[in-house]
Parts: structure tokens; C-alpha cells; sequence
């Protein structure tokens, strides 16, 4: 408590840049709650969004850097750049979340759980992010931790044009180009990143190699459209991330034995065609997407182990507006994902179909409500709900908005967890065991204000829950099991933001969260409470931008009950206008060298600094 109120009376100076901080009001941003675009104050779900210039001024390379200061969002890494990343939104796993980049669903079919690989998203070329918090079944078929919906950048005033460089610690540099343009009726964007790091001993337990664990990433991105009258536009995006990554702790081949000598390549290929028409009231949306993911492991340069993946899906969405009481969503997702590791071959469908109800019947009062029908090939069918709703109340100068939100949703046990559990290396109790599906559910209640000065408040509390929780064994190392409780999540979120003058804004986030096993232990790698504090200042005409970030961690625990390390971290960023279209930047992060770890024995990187040139034309 006392390391707590000292982090906290630093506030004044640490605190989170927020470019758009301003933009943040419930009466300008639009967001996609519902996959469709409303006005952010008729939405009665948690939303938060970081903006592309939040994304740029933070400089952070790994996107999930960036989305873990953000409220309810946790997360922890295993050894540095390239390493395994999980994100937690309020608590629950990341493979309940789905994540979403321009419409593609990027998660990785060969895991176990079929998760998105965070550590393999860079944050060069996003434009934008929406994280939707708390259970999402009802219009994205997603699980309980909810869903981040990632938008790469946008042709600006018909043509945008980004070439930057940056180099620092662990011999790490990363090169970015972003072009695009509108040419007629057609637009085009285009991103490449390249990033290489030497890294730093990811794990406390190689006292032998004590070697640098490396990291290379290729990303290349484009997204091509083609609006061929007012009512009717054409899409194609195509994504290719290829990386490398030294890691720490595998086996030989031959023997077994345990080795520090460990290596990963990743390789995901992802495509979306898509067609948009709109005619009167109508809107209607089909879409094709597929993404492949193959990953091979070595262990003293030995090929050990080679996952492949794939989701393929195809979907409507339509949507009517016959007035502002009554506007209709509704859609059809045909999915199918498979797996290969080379000692099972696999695939499963699952068909979604849903509906939503949106409407407003007084100026003030805005509310949904919906419900989806999956049909799982192996485990039937299933009914997701959602209903939300909105009351907003002028209130002095500004306006408050009193909402809340109640959802369910599912996830069936995945190919590999049932593949796991029939093989070579399963035992009981494991093999014993008859996987089924993990029901969610949750709720939210939340009070915002907002001033026409940009000032905004928010409280929100949430409680969810996940029934029949599916976990490996790590006791016996027997395979999958499944619990026959629920296991909880609750706790309050609290957002201020705050335009204190032209040039400095304020900002900071607090998450309580309290978190519960079937068998009342409190879930592992779950902070109680995480906290963001900052402050972002523009003198000279904003031609000089310095932020000032720090990040606090508390009572976590591990999976064998241990106690995790409490930290708090504290970034740096600055960036300055030499001339008209030359900036350069810097940053230093963990500014003043906390020595923690987010996981047991994996390290974390001491203070490093970095700096660079961008270039926009």
C-alpha cells in the first residue's frame, strides 16, 4: 500500500499521452459495438479506443504494449520481443478473446487454444482500436475476455506517405513504410515493418547459456478498395507477418533432455475479399476470409515439432433502418478451422447466425438486444444474448450517461485439446476425461460524464463468469481436464482524461479486479489491481511532444500460488518537428530499471533507450 500511494502522488508527472484525448467524448467518437458504426454515446457497452496517434507517440513496437494501458487490460510476457504474450481483458484468457485486423480473424489455429499470437503484432502501420470488454458471443461468436478490433491506417486527405527508422538497446532496430492514396474510385494502403533484436536471456533458469534470445519480424500489409458507384464498394486485404524467435527451456529430439538451444519460426498468410452495398434502407455485407498459420519449432537446430492451422469463413451481415426506434443487424458466419501437427489432422465447422434489435424511442434512451445460434459440428448447438442499453442526462455544462450491458457466450474445447487428450501422451485422469464446451456470462454497469471541454469521467463495474473452465493439468501433466464450477471475475474500472490546458493533457486508468477459481483461489496471472498514470505536454506550437507513462501491478499470483512481483514501470517518449515532415523521436523505456518479472523466471528488460526518424510525405 505504501509502494501504492507513492506511485499514486506521482501522477502530476506520469501519466499515459493522449493525442486524441479531446476526441474521446460520447458525442464524437463512432465505434463499432455492433459491428455496424454508432455514435459512441448511444453504445451501452465498454468500449475503449486508442487512436493512431496515441499508437505513433507511445512508439512502442509490440501493439500489446500499447493496448495493455488501456482499463481492464492485463498482460504478461515471457522473456522479451518475440516471446509467448497473453492479453487479458478483465481477467480472462486470451484465448477468449478474438481479435480481429481489418475484419480478419488473426488467431492462430495451430495453438492449443486457438489464440491470437500478440507477440507477433506490431504497431506499425494500425490506425486504430476499439476493445470491446466483457462477454461479445452475441455478434462476434467470441468468448468471455471480448473482442480488440484492429484498423490499419487510412489514406489522409487522398494520399498518406511514412518512412521511418529506429535503433537502441539489445541491438535492436525496426525500418516502417506506410503509403496510400485515392486514386479515382479506387484507394489503396500499403505497410511494411521489419524489426530484429538481438534481445536478452529470456529465461532466469539458463545459467549455462546466459545467451541473448533474438527476434525477427516481417510484416507486410495492404488493403486494396474499389468503390465502384455511391451504394456499392469492393475490398481486398492481404497480410503476411514472418518471423524468427530464440527462446529458452525445449527438449532434444533425440534424447529428451532439457536444452536452452531453442528456436521458433512463425508464418501466418491471411486474405479478406469483401462487397458492401447499400440501397435505401438496406445495407448488406459478404465477405471471405482465410487465414493459414505454420509455425515450426527446433531444439538445437532440429526440427521437434511443426503445427499448422488454418480458419476459413464466410459471412453476411445486413443490417435495416426503418427509423430511429427500430434498426435491425443481422448476419451469417460459416466457419471452418483445422489443425495439423503432424500426428493429427483435423478439422471441425461451426455455423452462426444472429440478430439484433437497436433502437431509441425518446432522444435520450438508446437500447439493443439480441441473440445468436451456433451449431457446433461437435458439440450442437448453442444460444448466446445480449441486451444494452444507454441513458444519457444533461447534467451542468456537459452530459452523463448512465448504461449497462449483459452477455453470454461459449467455447467449445478445441481441436487440439480433444486431439491432446485421445493421444500418445495423455493419461488419466486426462484420457479419462470427456471435454465439453465452457459457458460464459457478464454483466457491466457504468456512469460516464463528459464536458464540452473534453474533461471525461468513467466508473464501471463488471462481474463475469466462466462455468466448466477448461485447463492442462499441471499437476500430473496428464493432458486437458475441466472443472465443473464457475470461475469469476469482478471488479471496477475507473477512466479519467482530462485536457488540463492547450498544450498538457491528463490521463490515468484503475482496474480492481478480484479474481476467482471453482475452487476459490484466486486465478494465476491476474493482477487485483493495475493502474496507468500519465501526462502528455505540447509546448513550442506542438512541434515538441513529451510524454510521461508509468504503469502499476499488484497482487498477482502464479499458478502454483505464488506471489508475482509488484511493480510499477515508468516510460519516456518525446518526438520533435524538425521541419515540415521530419520528426524525430526517442523513447526509454522502464526509465528507472525495475528489476521484475511479469512470469516465473522469465526476464524482463532493464532500462533501454531508443531513437529514430520518420518521414512523412
Amino acid at each position: 500500500m505504501k509502494s501504492f500511494t507513492k506511485f499514486g502522488s506521482a501522477a502530476a508527472l506520469l501519466c499515459l499521452p493522449t493525442h486524441a484525448m479531446a476526441q474521446t467524448t460520447i458525442e464524437e467518437v463512432i465505434v463499432t459495438s455492433s459491428r455496424i458504426a454508432m455514435p459512441l454515446r448511444q453504445v451501452g457497452t465498454s468500449v475503449s479506443i486508442v487512436s493512431a496517434a496515441d499508437i505513433e507517440q507511445r512508439g512502442f513496437s509490440s501493439l500489446y504494449e500499447i493496448l495493455r494501458t488501456q482499463p481492464g487490460v492485463a498482460a504478461s510476457n515471457a522473456g522479451g520481443a518475440g516471446k509467448a504474450s497473453t492479453l487479458r481483458i478483465r481477467g480472462e484468457e486470451g484465448f477468449r478473446t478474438l481479435v480481429l485486423l481489418d475484419g480478419i480473424d488473426i488467431s492462430d489455429a495451430s495453438s492449443p487454444q486457438v489464440s491470437p499470437r500478440m507477440e507477433q503484432l506490431l504497431s506499425s502501420g494500425i490506425g486504430r482500436v476499439e476493445i470491446l470488454r466483457g462477454p461479445q458471443g452475441l455478434m462476434y461468436g467470441a468468448d468471455a475476455g471480448g473482442v480488440i478490433n484492429i484498423t490499419s491506417l487510412e489514406p489522409n486527405d487522398d494520399s498518406i506517405g511514412q518512412l521511418s527508422a529506429e535503433a537502441g538497446k539489445h541491438g535492436t532496430t525496426e525500418y516502417a513504410g506506410n503509403l496510400g492514396a485515392e486514386i479515382g474510385s479506387f484507394d489503396v494502403a500499403l505497410s511494411a515493418a521489419r524489426l530484429e533484436t538481438d534481445g536478452f536471456n529470456a529465461r532466469s533458469t539458463d545459467a549455462d547459456l546466459r545467451d541473448d534470445d533474438g527476434f525477427q519480424n516481417t510484416t507486410l500489409h495492404g488493403r486494396f478498395g474499389w468503390n465502384a458507384s455511391e451504394s456499392l464498394r469492393a475490398q481486398l486485404v492481404v497480410r503476411q507477418v514472418d518471423s524468427d524467435n530464440d527462446y529458452d527451456s525445449c527438449f532434444t529430439t533425440d534424447t529428451f533432455s532439457p536444452t536452452d538451444k531453442c528456436t521458433d519460426k512463425f508464418e501466418q498468410n491471411s486474405m479478406r475479399i469483401s462487397g458492401e452495398y447499400t440501397y435505401g434502407n438496406f445495407m448488406h455485407e459478404l465477405a471471405y476470409n482465410i487465414s493459414d498459420t505454420d509455425r515450426e519449432f527446433y531444439s538445437e537446430g532440429i526440427s521437434s515439432f511443426r503445427p499448422k492451422g488454418e480458419i476459413e469463413s464466410a459471412g453476411y451481415l445486413g443490417s435495416y433502418r426503418h427509423s430511429q426506434a427500430l434498426q435491425l443487424v443481422y448476419g451469417i458466419d460459416l466457419e471452418t478451422e483445422s489443425i495439423d501437427d503432424g500426428s493429427f489432422d483435423t478439422d471441425r465447422d461451426q455455423d452462426g447466425y444472429y440478430l439484433e434489435y437497436q433502437g431509441s424511442f425518446v432522444d435520450n434512451i438508446f437500447v439493443t438486444a439480441g441473440a445468436r445460434y451456433d451449431d457446433n459440428e461437435d458439440f450442437g448447438s448453442h444460444t448466446s444474448y445480449r441486451v444494452s442499453g444507454a441513458y444519457l442526462i444533461p447534467l451542468g455544462s456537459g452530459e452523463t450517461k448512465l448504461r449497462g450491458s449483459y452477455g453470454t457466450g461459449f467455447r467449445a474445447p478445441s481441436l487440439y485439446e480433444i486431439s491432446y487428450n485421445a493421444g500418445p501422451f495423455a493419461s488419466p485422469p486426462a484420457s479419462d476425461t470427456q471435454l465439453k464446451e465452457e459457458k460464459s456470462s457478464g454483466f457491466d454497469l457504468g456512469v460516464s460524464w463528459t464536458s464540452p471541454t473534453g474533461l471525461y469521467l468513467e466508473a464501471v463495474y463488471f462481474d463475469q463468469t466462466v462455468s466448466d473452465e477448461i485447463f492442462f493439468d499441471l499437476a500430473g501433466f496428464s493432458g486437458y481436464l475441466q472443472g465443473n464450477g464457475d470461475a469469476d471475475s469482478s471488479g471496477v474500472e475507473l477512466v479519467l482524461e482530462w485536457p488540463v490546458a492547450d498544450s498538457i493533457s491528463l490521463a490515468a486508468n484503475y482496474t480492481y479486479n478480484d479474481t476467482e477459481t471453482e475452487s476459490n483461489a484466486p486465478r494465476a496471472f491476474r493482477p487485483q489491481y493495475l493502474a496507468n498514470l500519465g501526462v502528455n505536454w505540447q509546448p513550442l506550437n506542438s512541434r515538441l511532444v513529451i510524454g510521461v507513462n508509468a504503469r502499476l501491478s499488484r497482487d498477482a499470483q502464479g499458478v502454483a500460488g505464488e506471489s508475482l512481483d509488484d511493480y510499477e514501470v515508468i516510460d519516456l517518449n518525446a518526438s520533435f518537428k524538425v521541419f515540415a515532415g521530419v520528426e524525430v523521436f526517442g523513447r526509454i523505456e522502464n526509465l528507472t530499471d525495475t528489476d521484475y518479472e511479469e512470469v516465473p523466471t522469465y526476464n524482463t528488460s532493464s532500462r533501454a533507450g531508443y531513437a529514430g526518424v520518420r518521414y512523412n510525405f
